[in-house]
């Protein structure tokens, strides 16, 4: 029966295979990290008659420094000013929203927006991916007014489902009443 059956997502199955690839890797970087460990510490074969441990019958030589990393011509992690991300906290550290105390003056209106953005919810940080998931722009996943459809459908056929049985539970009690 098809009807019994979940159709694939591309997406979780897309993701599951990446979380396959992360796993993998990480076991392939614990294997050489052991090794290289293991390979730091054995001991290295050395007299200690000669100063330094060198080996018999040769001067110690000076150990090499090792050579340092190459230096990455762009970084990896880039630093992100955090009034650049919110315009309106660099506004809020003038010094007219503080009284002669040091303390901030009560804003009303600040208050206010503050509720609003509360009850308003964050906002999306890619709106272009928001509007080919509520357009069904992306190829495999259904669109979201049909997931809604499907929702308020199922919960309309449930609701009527519990009706009836609280319907015949009652009319059960009052006939076993008479």
């Amino acid at each position: 029966m098809a009807w019994l059956r979940k159709k694939p997502d591309p997406i979780s199955d897309r993701a599951r295979a990446l979380n396959g690839e992360i796993a993998r890797l990480e076991a392939q970087i614990k294997e050489l990290d052991a090794d290289l460990r293991r390979a730091q510490t054995q001991p290295r074969l050395g007299t200690t008659a000669l100063p330094g441990g060198g080996p018999a019958g040769r001067p110690a030589a000076p150990a090499a420094a090792p050579s340092p990393a190459p230096a990455a011509e762009a970084p990896i992690f880039e630093e992100v000013s955090q009034d650049l991300l919110n315009p309106r906290h660099e506004a809020a550290a003038t010094p007219d929203y503080y009284n002669e105390l040091g303390v901030r003056k009560y804003d009303l209106l600040s208050l206010l927006r503050r509720i609003r953005e509360h009850f308003r919810g964050p906002s999306t940080t890619n709106p272009k991916l928001v509007s080919y998931l509520a357009a069904g722009g992306i190829q495999g996943l259904r669109p979201l007014r049909y997931e809604k459809r499907v929702a308020r459908n199922r919960f309309v056929f449930f609701a009527v489902i519990l009706f009836l049985a609280l319907l015949g539970t009652l009319l059960v009690f009052l006939k076993g009443q008479r």
